[in-house]
């Protein structure tokens, strides 16, 4: 399980830009990113397997094109429930809020992919802890937090 692809924007509803690396600060998400905040989806995941699904079924997309901060491959996400807890790299960890989401009305990306997996695939956390992550980064599934709670 890794970071295959990290995608950051200035607006929210349009495609995002690849970048090697990125900074993800607790309680914000990922520095840059139009979608960091003080809220739950501040970070989004789309596993590479189903953007190549896409691509198979005839959309040309790449990473980014969904508007997903970060692409993984070997994580099924939409299996994880809410409140897992994963670690990226070797310090930031993040915990999942929210599978799925309802798209309101017809942005960029659907109209520039055709179609958008998002609100079926996609999967939001919230930064617990930040850190430097990096394309190529480990990714690993936590414990459940013991009653007394870690962090």
């Amino acid at each position: 399980m890794k970071i295959v692809s990290i995608a950051i924007s200035k607006k929210k509803g349009t495609p995002k830009v690849q970048v090697d690396r990125a900074e993800l600060r607790k309680n914000h998400g990922l520095l840059g990113d139009a979608h960091a905040g003080t809220w739950h989806r501040q970070v989004s995941f789309l596993a590479q397997e189903q953007i190549q699904a896409a691509s198979r079924s005839g959309q040309e997309v790449t990473f980014g094109d969904f508007a997903e901060n970060i692409a993984t491959t070997g994580i099924d996400w939409k299996r994880l429930p809410v409140g897992t807890r994963v670690e990226l790299g070797a310090e930031a960890r993040l915990e999942i809020t929210q599978i799925g989401k309802t798209c309101h009305k017809k942005c960029a990306i659907f109209y520039r992919a055709g179609d958008c997996i998002m609100p079926r695939e996609g999967v939001f956390a919230r930064v617990l802890t930040g850190g430097d992550i990096r394309v190529g980064d480990p990714i690993v599934l936590l414990p459940p937090e013991t009653e007394q709670g870690e962090e």
